[in-house]
């Protein structure tokens, strides 16, 4: 099997999980997408440049996979899947154990649960860590320079959202019980 269907099939699987998951939801009355809706200022601005840029580097992902010239050396592209299968591992691994408390983007409204167990006894942004982890895969994999920027754009989007939104967001909802979990828990990976 070629590393272009692997590639491909994994990228299936993650966005089977993320729309299944909405989809889900949403039968429930769960409003799972929140980015942008209800914001202002730079806080809106992070949010909804982070939805459309979630929306545009799939297309170019694909079209990297599939317009791809064979200049990287195979044992990178090897290592691209095994990235990329690690981030899809970690998003559905923290969708499952976030449960109906997960949402993409932030909710004031509707009150979740913090949840610490499981993956996100190892990082308190797994599904974060798992978008991560696929896009550097994908781009270790199939590197050209419009896929670096989108690559490298999106990540610095995703970051910005845990720093300005959702940690702020976690610290006013769940206060002292948060503060705790972030001393002992890495924004990304580990345990201090």
């Amino acid at each position: 099997m070629s590393i272009r269907i692997i590639t491909l099939a994994l990228m299936a699987v993650f966005y089977i999980c993320y729309f299944a998951k909405m989809i889900s939801q949403r039968k429930q009355g769960i409003r799972t997408d929140q980015l942008g809706k209800g914001k202002e200022g730079f806080v809106k601005f992070i949010e909804v440049t982070l939805k459309i840029t979630t929306y545009l580097v799939p297309v170019i992902q694909i079209l990297s996979i599939v317009l791809y010239s064979g200049t990287i050396h195979i044992a990178l592209q090897i290592i691209g899947v095994i990235v990329t299968a690690l981030g899809v591992l970690a998003f559905i691994t923290s969708v499952v154990q976030m449960k109906d408390n997960w949402r993409a983007g932030v909710q004031r409204e509707e009150k979740t649960s913090l949840v610490t167990t499981g993956i996100y006894s190892i990082s308190r942004n797994p599904a974060f860590l798992g978008f991560d982890l696929m896009y550097i895969g994908i781009l270790l994999s199939f590197f050209n320079w419009y896929l670096f920027l989108a690559t490298t754009f999106a990540l610095v989007f995703f970051h910005l959202q845990i720093v300005n939104v959702e940690e702020e967001f976690l610290i006013e909802a769940f206060g002292e019980e948060y503060l705790e979990y972030k001393k002992k828990v890495c924004r990304y990976i580990g345990r201090r």
